[in-house]
């Protein structure tokens, strides 16, 4: 793909429809690619494992835990360079694209805090009752494993059937991710674009925290969307285990 006034987050979306998604070679290269793998890796969400470590970490609320509060933010956290990550697939026309789609509706993120910074969190692509996860960071301990356990409560209390992870990966297959074949992958696709799904925090998940910028961090201050306050990570599990 060449230039940034040909693809359009319409466009982009009926990709999505159709299985692909897009990525860059590098971060500061201009052009993207479409990607279809033959083996496509999902979290089924009535499978979905949570490490007992890990659950004894949600429970305890480690984190301050948000929805669609910092998008750009996780977006920029996520493409910038970490120990044994230097590159990224996640360019300007990447930023550009899911940022609008985000502006729509249609992208979300969720974002995991400590002392009122962003230390953790992914964002993706809601279509349908089809999820698609595109990335996710941490820059403490478990910050991103909790942000995916929330994200899967949250895909579970909004009725979604479909978690896409594109790829299957080590740090993934511990939470139950599984490869299918494009062909299966696409079928399922197809019935979970057509159920209508709700991007919601899990019920009964409290209050929630807004942001302000004092001395270039983000800090927590008011109300907006989260999935945080009061037994938030018990309330989670909860669902996922019902599901489960």
């Amino acid at each position: 793909m060449h230039g940034h006034s040909r693809l359009t987050p319409e466009m982009l979306l009926r990709a999505y429809a159709e299985g692909l998604f897009p990525m860059a070679e590098r971060r500061d290269d201009p052009e993207l690619y479409w990607v279809s793998p033959e083996q496509r890796g999902i979290i089924p969400l009535d499978a979905f494992h949570v490490p007992r470590r890990l659950a004894r970490t949600v429970r305890a609320d480690r984190f301050a835990v948000t929805g669609d509060l910092a998008f750009v933010e996780v977006m920029h956290a996520c493409a910038a360079p970490a120990p044994g990550r230097e590159q990224s697939w996640i360019n300007a026309e990447i930023l550009r694209l899911y940022t609008a789609l985000h502006a729509s509706n249609r992208a979300h993120s969720i974002e995991c805090w400590r002392d009122g910074k962003l230390v953790g969190g992914l964002y993706g692509v809601a279509l349908g009752g089809a999820f698609f996860g595109e990335s996710m960071f941490s820059r403490e301990t478990d910050a991103s494993k909790v942000a995916l356990v929330h994200l899967v409560g949250r895909l579970i209390a909004g009725g979604f059937t479909l978690l896409d992870t594109q790829f299957l990966t080590a740090h993934l297959a511990r939470f139950g991710t599984i490869e299918i074949p494009r062909a299966e992958y696409l079928a399922r696709l197809r019935r979970a674009i057509a159920v209508q799904a709700y991007w919601s925090a899990p019920s009964g998940s409290g209050a929630s925290p807004s942001v302000s910028v004092e001395s270039g961090d983000l800090t927590l201050t008011g109300a907006r969307e989260a999935t945080t306050g009061g037994a938030a990570g018990a309330l989670v599990l909860q669902k996922i285990t019902q599901t489960s």
